[in-house]
């Protein structure tokens, strides 16, 4: 058996404090690098619907524009487009009111001029073309494909007003198959 006597007792604790002492500066020093606060709000994070206004968006386009090239001929395009701006405004109408409860109001408008620089950019022109000739009406790109219209996207500008402020984006939706 090993006897310490009282001097030697309060060295082994001092060792043993500064021991427990160096393996816990790693922690303290990871905990005050990380910036931790218990509320992220008040961090700076902001509740902003917008990019889920965009995907529903991106939804509502892909599944509305997908029976347009069965039910409209190319001369119909101008009713495809009213058409597909109908299907897609009970969408509009939710997205707008569906943040009201949390303080958030959206609006959302076709963009025609964002659709007709993402035409210029992806319809190519002349004779080489697989498809026939796009075109844009009240913010929605259709293109002739074998006599049918077809949707390739809408132009949004998406305006999210809370208050924390206000996000606006513009964005082209791509219908996907079109």
């Amino acid at each position: 058996m090993v006897r310490v006597n009282g001097s030697e007792r309060g060295q082994l604790v001092l060792v043993a404090a500064v021991l427990v002492a160096v393996a816990l500066a790693p922690v303290v020093l990871a905990y005050l690098q990380l910036g931790y606060h218990d509320d992220v709000r008040a961090a700076g994070a902001v509740d902003d619907p917008t990019d889920d206004t965009v995907r529903v968006l991106g939804r509502a386009v892909e599944q509305e524009s997908a029976s347009v090239p069965r039910r409209y001929a190319w001369a119909e395009r101008t009713a495809a487009v009213t058409a597909l701006r109908d299907a897609l405004e009970p969408v509009r109408s939710r997205l707008r009111t569906g943040e009201m409860e949390r303080g958030a109001v959206t609006e959302i408008r076709y963009n025609a001029t964002v659709a007709r620089a993402w035409q210029s950019a992806n319809c190519p022109g002349g004779p080489g073309r697989e498809f026939g000739n796009c075109s844009v009406d009240r913010g929605v790109v259709v293109q002739e494909r074998t006599d049918r219209t077809h949707v390739l996207g809408v132009g949004f500008d998406v305006t999210t007003t809370s208050e924390r402020g206000e996000t606006a984006v513009t964005v082209m939706v791509e219908a996907v198959g079109g």
